[in-house]
């Protein structure tokens, strides 16, 4: 199957340029300019008046994860479907592994739950809550087979918390592998305490989440995160950053030369603390917004924009951790410390994006480098994925910079019974989408099927 992308403009990372795209056995083999004649094609696509881009890389995603009694309702179906309809071509999942269990058992449960059911590429970061000597020297088979990173995290205690020698040790063995430390950088300790406090205290409504986990425990975590990767002479990758004051933590560690990323999320761009109170009359209306980070006030937003158009934070990912409101968030009704964490938000990353693009607060190729090649280059998935160049793997979205979607429940097809953006039109998304050179989706058509997906193993840390 030979397919042509014809009178489009091309956006990279770092260029733009009108050129006719070639592709053939799931890979670009050629950009044309000038309408040279490169044979007949199989399959053409005119995209005079769009732009043609490489596929979205979502670097962050929780597809069918067990959390506070229940689990999120996005499986690798329903999820990878939803990610193609928002232009995403590749994501990568976490797999969690069980306190006192092995990281190959948790490697063979989320290839189970991936296997037969992805319609786009995928691939797995691996969360470690446990780290005595045989996982240490367990993490060196798990980065041979493709999984080269890590997340630990700094919260959640007794569930997914490492003390700060265990996370050392990790970081120490990880820059043995060439693998990279992805940190949720919390105080949770003391934020156990604030929520202790908060309950005594007949405080129960979705806003206690916020203000339990205050801006200052994110950036202590950031700064313990950082200089722990720094005594271990190893990179660190900060998730979901959500706040002014961590981000200053990794400009400070960036201008001084220490390898430091960090990844923020639509929903510290475009929701605040607001939307945690609830409605008029319905404070539990605010429990679609519980998510770990919490939403920050709205003056974050600019903080947060700004380091990306700087480049003091890398990459868009969504932390897409889905749960409805009927039966799952409803855990929570009358404590906040037991609404599911987590928003659905996988389909709408690129749309939201491309809005900061038409504000003028990005560039259309830092759309791309944030939304696509920054995490493919981080996270060892570089060139084959990431880039529009000849011999990427075809993962290709012609992008409408005038089409005209509103991001309700009925457009989209995540699986939570509620949209975070409800009523909010965007201008600007997919009309294709093509993943190794077959068209999934067409003017919101879907035309995969499911399985077709495939695991992506990753390279090593090598920026």
């Amino acid at each position: 199957m030979r397919t042509l992308i014809k009178n489009g403009t091309c956006v990279t990372a770092s260029d733009t340029f009108a050129a006719d795209l070639w592709i053939e056995n799931g890979k670009i083999v050629a950009l044309a300019q000038g309408g040279q004649n490169l044979g007949n094609a199989d399959q053409t696509v005119d995209a005079k008046g769009k732009y043609v881009i490489p596929g979205g890389i979502d670097a962050h995603t929780h597809l069918d994860m067990p959390f506070g009694g229940t689990n999120s309702v996005d499986d690798f179906e329903s999820g990878t479907l939803a990610a193609a309809h928002g232009g995403t071509t590749c994501l990568i999942d976490f797999a969690i592994q069980k306190k006192g269990g092995s990281l190959r058992e948790a490697l063979d449960t989320w290839h189970a739950k991936a296997e037969g059911r992805a319609l786009v590429d995928y691939g797995f970061h691996m969360i470690a809550t446990d780290v005595p000597p045989p996982v240490l020297d367990e993490m060196g088979a798990i980065v041979r087979e493709g999984v080269t990173s890590f997340k630990m995290f700094m919260a959640y205690p007794g569930v997914l918390m490492l003390d700060d020698q265990s996370i050392f040790r990790a970081m120490l063995r990880a820059g043995e592998l060439g693998a990279l430390i992805c940190m949720h950088a919390e105080t949770g300790l003391p934020i156990d305490v604030l929520v202790e406090r908060a309950l005594k205290a007949g405080h129960t409504a979705p806003i206690y989440h916020a203000l339990t986990r205050p801006e200052v425990a994110e950036a202590t975590g950031t700064e313990r995160a950082i200089a722990l990767a720094e005594m271990a002479k190893v990179p660190v990758y900060i998730v979901h950053l959500s706040a002014q004051r961590a981000l200053e933590r990794v400009m400070e560690a960036r201008d001084r030369g220490l390898p430091a990323y960090a990844e923020t999320c639509p929903q510290y761009l475009f929701l605040s603390e607001d939307d945690l109170r609830g409605k008029p009359g319905d404070e539990f209306d605010g429990a679609k917004f519980v998510c770990t980070p919490p939403l920050r006030p709205k003056h974050h937003h600019e903080h947060l924009w700004r380091g990306l158009r700087n480049h003091d934070l890398q990459v868009v990912s969504t932390d897409h951790c889905p749960f409805c409101m009927k039966g799952q968030k409803e855990l929570g009704r009358g404590d906040f410390s037991k609404i599911p964490n987590g928003m659905p938000g996988i389909e709408t990353r690129l749309h939201l994006l491309y809005e900061g693009v038409r504000e003028g607060r990005i560039s259309l190729n830092r759309f791309v480098e944030i939304s696509s090649t920054a995490p493919a280059k981080i996270f060892g998935l570089y060139p084959k994925k990431g880039t529009i160049a000849v011999g990427a793997d075809a993962d290709v979205v012609v992008w409408d910079p005038e089409k005209r979607f509103e991001l309700s429940h009925k457009n989209l097809h995540m699986k939570a019974d509620y949209a975070s953006y409800e009523g909010k039109t965007v201008i600007g998304a997919p009309s294709q989408v093509f993943s190794r050179g077959e068209l999934i989706v067409e003017n919101d058509k879907t035309l995969a099927k499911k399985g077709r997906g495939q695991f992506v193993r990753r390279g090593t840390f090598n920026l």
